[in-house]
């Protein structure tokens, strides 16, 4: 309808829903016409005007309005204009505004904060993809926020439970809404404790990963002498731990609604912490992003009380009783440290002191665990090693202490030739190249001088429109200059220019100066005085003497440095476990029992581009999390030779081919060509691994899940759906199955500390876009950043 047809329509209304008389005779027309027309048109002006306000909202949102039971009335939908994305800034402004001071605690976190649209909007794009289905998103979150504000938000509804043929406990999994309110919550629960933390304290913080604590440990902690790390019996959170847990937080936190909600969480195993396992962290769809800042929650007392062990072992005066009074001043005392580092529910502790200092420390540490926490630790694994002849494991890697230069050896002898070798290379390189300027511009200067007598010699002279004298002048000059300041730069040459310009001159001797016109004197002597100003290398060999004097003093004091620094400091050297590694490799299927590479089989019925993801995501989770580490050059072989080259087998034997062909046909880079004809290379290049080291601060996610999970395209009929990763709007889909290619059965092949998807999962088949599959491929999502309850079967 357009705005004249409206108001016509108006028009029309207005005058047949004029006033009527209820009496039985007719009205005189004179009488009643005139004021029933006046107040018609005083009606359609005033509808008129509320019809222009609803037509405008109309024509904004004319595809989001909803209809009401009780009215005709169209009234416009929330748009997402009215929905804004909130900055961490805004979030925390957000938070702290339901801070009250008289009693330091947060109140009514859930119905002002949590259950607002903003605020879920946010925690929807925190799971969200690039691509997102924004109307989706506006409808979760409007839905959410209207549960929670009316405590109608069913959590077990919004679950779904995976059971597995072998007998294990069923999965439970969270659905798309589910996951936005776990996010709100986590976000807010991040703005209250993150900054009340200690600095030890690591894992589920902004900043604060796993790379963030090997660097603590490599940079901060020194001389440790003993250490140990503690080991929990792997158990769950019981009743009894959530209780503890929300009591704890009540201190901030004073919000039952909340705090009730969080334990229907636990109660329907949305949330589960499992400690002395290998699951947290590791980017598994039984996690939870939550988990990780109630564990830092729960274990903020614990981390209290070893901060003050800490501050009262690190600032113990030394007794003046074990001092002998005569050389009290001569003796150098280094107090005894204690460091600590926890990475959710990983501990280490280590001492510069004595062991009877840390077996105490050990008792007082697990007594306050099992004590104060409730928690199960295992006495048999929790042991105390020494930090130099023992190595330690800690957040998948061995620490070590060691001297300074073992970390950074000096050069050998053989790497000081090549060095040496390399300078007189450059060198040699150096003087070809001013060879050849010399040469060519003694080739232009006689083509220039031959040009000009030429055009001498056939005419009375140059005729230019334009001067070029000064251009010319400027050129030579720069020449010239180049010439003298290389010729003065030679110290051999001026040496021998000065000896004959200075040697063996009769006008130097008195009796004949005394002969000689005073003119011609002076003249000799000014000239004798720039030859010695120039070309005399006295001033310059003193300065080379000297460089090369200051040289061997500062190597001397390096020396001298290093050598005390290795009688008198220990640092720690982080090295990935090699062995575990290895181990790794061979129960997934890179490497026969010889230790070579081989295919694996079973990626045969993958697609040639999708292989090649398929291990260029394990090989770059791999040097991602092993790029702080000692020996980093180890792990880049094992990436270049074992998952290349078994990457080529497999190429080669899907195309029934010979391993040099699949070499030819993709080369050791792996390249593939997309529809366009354009290179794509996937796996990292020999270059590329070769130029790769530490410097990564990231919590970067194990390779346990990628080295054990495959997805397999699927050859059905099924028509295409929407992708179920989180808020995606594609709906070109492909179905894929879940490959598991490492069942955990045997458990004395397994890898001790490798991770394990639950067994559930297994041949259950999801429909993905092209982007999607090539990210979880590559290990840029994994199976937590899907909606895994709306996995599907198909035969």
């Amino acid at each position: 309808m357009g705005e004249q047809d409206c108001d016509l329509f108006l028009f029309t209304m207005s005058f047949s829903s004029g006033p009527r008389s209820s009496s039985v005779t007719a009205p005189n027309p004179k009488e009643s016409v005139r004021p029933a027309f006046m107040l018609t048109v005083t009606t359609w002006f005033h509808i008129r005007r509320r019809m222009t306000q609803t037509r405008r909202l109309f024509f904004l949102s004319s595809t989001q309005r909803l209809v009401h039971s009780n009215s005709e009335q169209l009234q416009p939908q929330p748009n997402i204009i009215h929905i804004q994305h909130l900055t961490k800034a805004q979030v925390k402004t957000l938070v702290l505004n339901q801070y009250i001071k008289h009693g330091a605690h947060f109140s009514n976190l859930l119905l002002n904060v949590v259950a607002s649209p903003s605020l879920l909007f946010t925690a929807s794009s925190n799971l969200s993809s690039s691509s997102v289905d924004n109307h989706r998103r506006i409808s979760i979150v409007h839905s959410i926020s209207r549960d929670l504000q009316s405590n109608r938000f069913d959590v077990a509804a919004c679950c779904v439970t995976l059971t597995s043929s072998s007998g294990s406990p069923p999965l439970v999994l969270p659905n798309l809404k589910l996951k936005v309110l776990v996010e709100a919550i986590r976000m807010v629960l991040e703005v209250v404790y993150d900054e009340r933390f200690l600095t030890f304290s690591y894992g589920g913080r902004v900043g604060m990963g796993r790379h963030t604590a090997i660097r603590y440990l490599k940079n901060s902690v020194e001389n440790p002498s003993w250490w140990f790390t503690v080991r929990f019996k792997p158990h769950k959170f019981d009743h009894a731990h959530v209780e503890k847990l929300c009591s704890f937080m009540e201190h901030k936190v004073k919000d039952s609604v909340l705090l009730d909600l969080i334990k229907r969480l636990f109660e329907c195993q949305v949330l589960v912490i499992e400690l002395g396992g290998n699951c947290l962290g590791r980017g598994f769809p039984q996690e939870c992003g939550l988990c990780s800042i109630l564990i830092n929650v729960y274990f903020d007392g614990f981390d209290k009380e070893v901060q003050e062990m800490r501050l009262r072992e690190n600032h113990r005066a030394l007794d003046p009783r074990m001092i002998p009074s005569a050389v009290s001043d001569d003796v150098y005392y280094k107090p005894v440290k204690v460091y600590a580092v926890r990475y959710l529910d990983e501990i280490l502790v280590a001492t510069s002191g004595t062991k009877m200092l840390a077996m105490e420390l050990m008792t007082r540490v697990a007594t306050s665990l099992e004590l104060g926490l409730g928690l199960h630790v295992d006495k048999v694994n929790t042991a105390i090693h020494s930090a130099v002849s023992e190595k330690i494991e800690f957040l998948g890697m061995e620490l070590q202490a060691v001297t300074p230069s073992v970390l950074h050896p000096p050069m050998s002898e053989k790497a000081i030739r090549a060095r040496k070798k390399y300078i007189r290379q450059k060198e040699v390189r150096a003087l070809e190249l001013k060879n050849a300027r010399e040469r060519n511009r003694k080739q232009l200067g006689l083509k220039i001088f031959n040009h000009v007598y030429k055009k001498m010699k056939r005419s009375d002279g140059f005729k230019f429109d334009f001067s070029i004298e000064n251009e010319v002048r400027e050129i030579f000059k720069s020449w010239a200059d180049e010439v003298a300041q290389e010729f003065l730069g030679n110290i051999d040459e001026c040496q021998e220019w000065h000896r004959s310009l200075s040697a063996g001159d009769f006008l130097s001797l008195r009796h004949i100066r005394n002969q000689l016109p005073p003119e011609l004197v002076d003249a000799y002597d000014k000239f004798q005085e720039q030859v010695d100003k120039h070309l005399n290398p006295i001033k310059a060999r003193k300065a080379i003497e000297e460089e090369e004097r200051r040289a061997k003093e500062e190597e001397e004091q390096k020396y001298a440095k290093r050598t005390v620094e290795d009688l008198t400091r220990l640092c720690i050297k982080v090295d990935a476990p090699i062995l575990l590694i290895r181990k790794a490799v061979k129960l997934v299927g890179f490497t026969n029992h010889m230790g070579r590479p081989r295919p694996i089989e079973f990626l045969a019925a993958l697609e040639d581009v999708d292989i090649i993801k398929w291990y260029a995501g394990i090989a770059r989770r791999w040097l991602d999390f092993f790029c702080c580490c000692h020996n980093f050059r180890m792990v880049k072989t094992i990436v270049t030779y074992h998952l290349r080259f078994s990457c080529i087998l497999t190429l080669a034997e899907k195309h029934e081919s010979t391993k040099r062909e699949a070499i030819k046909h993709f080369s050791k880079d792996l390249k593939v060509y997309d529809t366009n004809g354009n290179v794509e290379v996937h796996f990292p290049t020999e270059k590329e691994v070769k130029m790769m080291g530490s410097g990564n601060l990231s919590d970067p996610l194990p390779v346990d899940g990628a080295l054990s999970l495959a997805v397999i395209r699927l050859a059905s009929d099924e028509p295409p759906s929407n992708c179920i990763a989180h808020f995606c709007d594609k709906t070109t889909t492909v179905f894929y199955r879940v490959h598991l290619n490492v069942m955990p059965l045997e458990n004395e092949k397994w890898v001790q500390g490798m991770g394990k998807i639950h067994e559930s999962l297994n041949r259950k088949c999801l429909p993905l876009c092209t982007n999607h599959v090539h990210d979880l491929y590559m290990g840029r999502i994994t199976l937590q950043d899907i909606d895994c309850s709306s996995f599907v079967d198909v035969d």
